[in-house]
């Protein structure tokens, strides 16, 4: 967890293990407990220090294999006595501050504690990958059996305490079956207050599909690694079909094998909460109507069927096709009415004595409970796929909302608009209005998102936001907190923090969101807040960024400043001190060379300060480019009079138009990019040497070239010649210092004036530096001449204007 040494490649040292993994070597380490991130607000609060140096817990479990090096708190505490451990100064403090007996009893159980959950990550997954799932009861692990029963409040409520009692992760497990997709909005309402009930206790609640709901949750236990099954029995009064019901604590004791089953006694159920209504499907007139249209065309294909002399059996299979469409486009209740009437109509029309119901062979009372049973078993099983299909559509409905969600907060940045593309989905999904409330610098959660505020949102509203917001807990209408409100007010919370308030405005105050659709929404106000974090947590570290490229300047600097103004400081000093002390004694070429070097060193000393400046001023301010037309004769001129001193033992070669050009820039900033390339290539080159510059021009661009004849520029050099504090490696001349910024500065100006700026090396041998500046606007020089033009053409005429 220790921080390295200034200068190495990685801050902390488990930066230097993931990169010896990553280069295919094993690593052996140790660590202590206290050091390990999850467990650093637990191990302050046991021995009252804040441990700064953490290692993130991905990095402890991506471990091959954990060995705990214990030794007993009075083994160790000698150990520090005997200085074997500290210096006896350090030992002394150390073990009458972190290292007390008490707080190594507490680490060394909290050691054992997290090994232990370690290694049952271990132990999962070598059970998960055998061919059958056996539970292995190395750690208790509990299941609550959750459904929409009014009594499965105190099963949750009881089984938190047998969690508390055992140690143990528990799970609230709810088993949706097409007769609870059916049920009506007090059973679904009471079923999302229990599993609210379960969550608020801390649970992991679980929903899963099925129709056997034993055999669903046993294979999740199984697969799970649950010990304990913990389900709630209610007392119903016995029936004549009591017999014939489905017993499911005794599907569950049957089939648990290894996993104990703990069933909760209930109180007595009158069938008000005990078991879930159905929602009675409503009979209306279309669908009887229809109905009985198809059990009449089933009769008339039945009588064509007779005519044509085939058997009963027939005949009967075409009712029961009969019963099977009505079912699918009339509902349950109407299908198993028209099982009876199917039978009837069988009896009446096609059994004989016919149009009697009266039977003259014993045989056909068979056939017909046979034909009952299987057109009633046949709707039944119809109207469950009806519903599973339903609730099929709902669940991909959801899957594919989310995905657009995932997907539109995925390619957004920036919170404004996250909120806003959030808005539009959830006002979509739910066709309710939607806003995300985000706080303000002022404290006061408010919609960001454009056209989302409305008059609605008062102060008692705003109160209502806020006390969600504050509390990371749903308030608001159809809640027990606040209910008054006249919106649903739903906490976006991560991790780490609350990103804001989800508000909803149902259409009908009187009918709140059903429990899925809360389920929906809280998955999605989720989504939302992992995406506003996301957002954060970029800006972040883009500030972060920023400021350790500012701190790597800085420091890159203050390196080059101490390094590049020590020699000509010195320099100076020496040169003024022989000056001072010995100046009489020294001869007329001594002392001329002494002040030739202070010259030549101040003046180096100005251009190093000259570019500093110029580059802190490109950091903060930018490039303020001001473009005057420029004669480029002029502005050479200008620059080698600049450059007199540094360029008198040097031949210049030029290569210029010998037009007037002119040029739109900034002179003053143009200017310093030709000193700074010729005094690159003063320094690079043998003493002596020739510079050659070339302009060339075009309708759309200038272009200005310098070429050296020195060893030109190493091929892996090229592309970091034009990065600040870069200085190259190459063989130099003996004036060879500089700071690394003078090209630098030449690529920020040239760009901010819309051109370009590239190094190379001459075929011939040296380097090339150019750039190029665009030719835009309309050229002075151009107007000029049209009026010099005309007034000759004037003065040919016989006018007398002078010229």
């Amino acid at each position: 967890a220790h921080t390295n040494a200034p200068g190495m490649s990685h801050v902390k040292r488990w930066h230097d293990v993931l990169e010896m993994l990553d280069s295919g070597i094993d690593v052996y380490t140790t660590m202590n407990i206290q050091h390990l991130e999850s467990l650093n607000d637990v191990v302050a609060k046991v021995t009252g220090v804040v441990v700064r140096e953490t290692v993130p817990d991905e990095v402890f479990d991506s471990a091959a294999q954990i060995e705990i090096i214990d030794l007993p708190p009075d083994e160790l505490l000698a150990r520090f006595q005997e200085g074997k451990v500290y210096v006896p100064e350090k030992a002394r403090s150390a073990a009458e501050g972190f290292f007390q007996k008490t707080n190594l009893f507490a680490l060394r159980e909290i050691v054992l504690r997290r090994t232990a959950d370690r290694i049952n990550i271990d132990v999962e997954r070598s059970r998960v990958s055998r061919a059958t799932l056996k539970v292995l009861p190395t750690t208790e692990h509990l299941l609550v059996c959750v459904g929409p029963s009014s009594t499965s409040a105190d099963v949750i409520r009881q089984a938190r305490r047998m969690a508390l009692v055992f140690h143990a992760k528990w799970i609230a497990l709810n088993v949706e079956t097409a007769r609870i997709v059916g049920t009506g909005a007090e059973s679904k309402t009471q079923l999302y207050q229990n599993l609210r009930l379960a969550e608020e206790l801390g649970a992991e609640v679980v929903t899963i599909r099925g129709e056997n709901v034993a055999a669903e949750t046993l294979e999740y236990a199984k697969r799970r690694n649950v010990t304990k099954i913990v389900i709630g029995k209610n007392i119903a009064p016995r029936t004549l079909l009591s017999p014939f019901r489905r017993n499911i604590v005794n599907q569950l004791l049957n089939g648990s094998g290894d996993i104990a089953v703990y069933v909760i006694p209930g109180e007595k159920a009158d069938g008000s909460g005990a078991r879930p209504k159905r929602t009675g499907e409503r009979l209306t007139a279309r669908g009887a109507l229809l109905a009985l249209s198809i059990l009449a065309a089933t009769t008339v294909l039945s009588a064509l069927v007779s005519v044509a002399r085939l058997s009963t059996a027939n005949i009967a299979m075409l009712f029961v096709l009969g019963v099977f469409l009505t079912t699918i486009f009339c509902g349950r209740l109407l299908g198993v009415l028209a099982s009876l009437l199917g039978v009837a109509a069988f009896d009446f029309f096609f059994v004989a004595p016919q149009f009697t119901f009266a039977v003259s062979d014993s045989q056909y009372l068979l056939t017909f409970v046979v034909m009952l049973t299987v057109t009633l078993v046949t709707s039944t099983l119809t109207s469950r796929i009806r519903t599973q299909a339903q609730g099929a559509r709902e669940r991909e409905r959801r899957t594919e909302a989310l995905y657009r969600l995932s997907r539109s907060l995925s390619l957004t940045s920036g919170r404004n608009r996250i909120a806003a593309a959030a808005e539009q989905e959830l006002r979509a999904i739910f066709n309710s209005n939607v806003a995300i409330l985000l706080k303000g610098a002022d404290g006061r959660l408010s919609a960001q998102a454009r056209g989302s505020v409305d008059a609605f949102y008062d102060e008692a509203e705003q109160a209502v936001a806020l006390w969600a917001f504050e509390h990371k807990r749903i308030a608001g209408v159809g809640t027990d907190t606040l209910p008054g409100s006249r919106a649903l007010y739903l906490p976006m919370t991560t991790a780490q923090s609350v990103m804001g308030v989800v508000r909803v405005i149902p259409n009908d105050p009187d009918e709140p969101l059903m429990p899925e659709q809360r389920f929906l929404l809280e998955t999605f106000a989720a989504q939302t807040a992992l995406a506003l974090e996301r957002d954060s947590l970029a800006e972040q570290t883009h500030e972060i960024l920023v400021q350790a490229e500012s701190e790597r300047l800085r420091s890159a600097l203050l390196r080059s400043i101490s390094h590049d103004l020590r020699t000509p400081l010195a320099a100076i000093a020496g040169a003024s001190s022989t000056l001072l002390d010995r100046g009489k004694d020294l001869d007329q070429e001594s002392r001329v060379g002494l002040i030739r070097n202070i010259f030549e060193d101040s003046n180096w000393l100005t251009g190093l300060v000259e570019n500093l400046l110029s580059m802190t001023r490109l950091e903060h301010e930018g490039v303020r480019v001001t473009k005057e037309w420029e004669a480029v004769d002029d502005l050479i001129a200008s620059v080698l009079t600049h450059m007199k001193a540094r360029l008198s033992k040097r031949p210049v070669l030029f290569s210029i138009p010998p037009e007037i050009a002119m040029v739109p820039m900034d002179g003053e900033l143009i200017e310093q990019v030709m000193v700074n390339i010729l005094d690159n290539a003063i320094k690079y080159t043998p003493a002596g040497s020739a510079i050659e510059i070339g302009v060339e021009l075009s309708p759309s661009r200038a272009t200005f070239t310098f070429s050296d004849r020195g060893p030109g520029i190493p091929a892996d050099e090229i592309e970091s010649l034009f990065v600040k504090f870069y200085r190259g490696k190459r063989t130099r001349t003996t004036y060879r210092r500089g700071a690394g910024l003078g090209l630098s500065i030449c690529k920020a100006i040239v760009e901010a004036h819309g051109g370009e700026i590239r190094a190379e090396n001459r075929p011939e041998g040296g380097a090339r530096f150019s750039f190029w500046l665009p030719v835009t606007g309309e050229n002075p020089l151009a107007s000029f001449d049209e009026t010099s033009a005309s007034k000759e053409e004037t003065q040919e005429g016989g006018a007398t204007a002078a010229t």
